[in-house]
């Protein structure tokens, strides 16, 4: 009886969620709406509302939802190019995840930086990634889609491909589309390229002097690259850009690799600082360029807990 308050982390809430919420039998529904749209989490999203629903009868319920963050793209970033209907009657768009984090750390970083009117590049980067362009606080363009499969190279994700290639394994090598999804979500990117999935493993076998590995760390910061430019141009600029996650926060060879010959878009890592290891906030940029480079360790968990709070300090 002492817990007032369970914060729940969902991945998808479609467009029906642009905001953290009470649960109600209505908005269970809603969710199970969205289970074909991520079928590897809203169902067991569900089942914990369930659960904890029996063992706290008395506690609020809230759901906090991974796209809800991405709400604020505009249309003309979030839909595809494909028959109009595809959209309006089915909802076919680029939802992005990662949303509680990316924004836990870009609130971290206007806090740390002492201002709301930036331009941030947030780049989250853990066996799953993704990078955000965020604009005064608000997400205008992300990486990840419909679904959690492209954009950056991931540990086992493909990230960013011409769909061509799933037609011509259908069509010319005989895959089925089960195998084709396995291929791309639990067989390809980093594991795929390496046989490993683990950056440590793969930073210690390029170490070594492995060919395989080496290019993959290449390919891995090029993409990331790709889209620091890509998100520049979109905002027509960037302050800051953000490093967090697992790899994002502790890979310094990999934020040396992505930030390496940027000096035209006015990045600069400082080696001593980037390779300092801290569990805090920090700077790593060398202080001659116009954008900041920070790690932002992230916090789903403290950032869940923090919205359920404010939700119920406003609702009661």
């Amino acid at each position: 009886d002492e817990i007032e308050a369970i914060g729940h982390r969902v991945v998808h809430g479609g467009n029906a969620f642009s905001d953290t919420c009470l649960i109600d039998e209505v908005v269970k529904s809603k969710i199970e709406q969205y289970n074909g749209m991520a079928p590897l989490h809203n169902p067991h999203n569900l089942k914990g509302i369930d659960i904890t629903e029996d063992i706290f009868p008395n506690a609020s319920q809230v759901a906090v939802f991974d796209t809800a963050f991405h709400q604020s793209i505009p249309v003309k970033a979030h839909k595809y190019a494909i028959p109009n209907k595809y959209y309006i009657e089915h909802e076919l768009k680029a939802y992005g995840f990662h949303g509680t984090s990316h924004a836990f750390v870009v609130k971290q970083a206007m806090d740390f930086l002492g201002g709301n009117k930036l331009k941030i590049i947030s780049i989250h980067l853990g066996n799953g990634c993704s990078i955000t362009a965020v604009e005064n606080g608000k997400s205008v363009d992300t990486s990840l889609g419909f679904g959690p499969s492209n954009g950056l190279i991931m540990g086992t994700r493909s990230g960013d491909i011409d769909h061509s290639l799933i037609f011509y394994l259908i069509n010319n090598l005989g895959y089925k589309t089960d195998e084709i999804k396995t291929i791309l979500d639990k067989e390809s990117g980093m594991l795929g390229l390496t046989g490993h999935s683990d950056l440590r493993d793969i930073q210690d076998a390029a170490a070594q002097g492995d060919r395989d590995s080496i290019l993959a760390l290449e390919m891995n910061a090029y993409r990331i690259k790709k889209y620091i430019g890509a998100y520049t141009a979109a905002m027509n600029g960037v302050d800051a850009l953000i490093f967090t996650a697992g790899i994002g926060e502790n890979s310094s060879q990999l934020r040396t690799l992505i930030c390496d010959e940027m000096d035209n878009l006015g990045i600069e890592l400082d080696t001593q600082k980037n390779e300092t290891r801290s569990n805090d906030i920090r700077l790593i940029d060398s202080g001659k360029m116009k954008v900041r480079i920070l790690v932002v360790p992230t916090n789903e968990e403290l950032e869940i807990a923090r919205q359920t709070y404010s939700l119920l300090k406003t609702t009661s």
